[in-house]
């Protein structure tokens, strides 16, 4: 099974097709469809979001860039050797991915971002082959509970016996996998205080020591 990215113009979601159309008229600069992954199929890691953010990736056509909750998690990556360069917060920044691929659950940007059930199955088809299509892969970082939920689902797991929890380890033993949880990196999680930097941090350090002790 070899990883597709879905077509630009991507018809599988009513809302989100009416969604896209609206903002390619309102934003005729922006990338406007379904954001392709960021790093290589060859990562030992990889990074599920949530969904593109409207004046972020749905922009620039990379996840998490010129959105805020990139601001959290390419530092982080950076800070413990996952990544390099500068992130200025465009595609074409230089900035680079070390053993890590970043992807989301729903490739298209949703309204007020928030994603349906139906959704997050349709997309559901690209995730569970773009697992697959990664031979090397290890650990699967899921930024938030749809993004858990979406990783169970695809692979086949009951979800109600891997509760989500921040910083938590799950061993997905058919696959061969761990998952690690962690609420999303979002500007509304920073700003209440469900999350901050060094909580974050920690959680991509957990990560790092998984793969060198694997």
């Amino acid at each position: 099974m070899a990883f597709v990215c879905p077509d630009k113009n991507c018809l599988k979601c009513p809302r989100l097709i009416e969604f896209r159309q609206g903002n390619i008229a309102k934003f005729p600069t922006y990338y406007n469809g379904p954001v392709e992954p960021f790093g290589s199929l060859d990562a030992e890691v990889l990074v599920v979001g949530l969904a593109p953010g409207l004046n972020g990736a749905n922009q620039t056509n990379r996840p998490f860039t010129n959105d805020y909750a990139g601001d959290v998690l390419y530092p982080a990556l950076k800070k413990f050797g996952l990544a390099q360069g500068n992130y200025q917060k465009r595609k074409d920044d230089g900035f680079e991915l070390l053993n890590v691929r970043i992807t989301n659950s729903v490739r298209c940007v949703p309204p007020q971002n928030k994603v349906t059930g139906d959704e997050v199955k349709a997309c559901g088809s690209y995730l569970i082959e773009e697992i697959a299509s990664m031979p090397r892969l290890k650990v699967i970082l899921t930024l938030g509970s749809v993004a858990h939920n979406a990783v169970l689902g695809v692979l086949g797991y009951r979800k109600a016996a891997f509760k989500f929890v921040h910083n938590a380890e799950h061993m997905l033993d058919k696959h061969g996998l761990v998952m690690v949880n962690s609420y999303h990196t979002s500007r509304y999680n920073i700003n209440t205080g469900v999350l901050t930097q060094a909580m974050f941090d920690e959680v991509i350090e957990h990560i790092q020591n998984l793969l060198t002790t694997a």
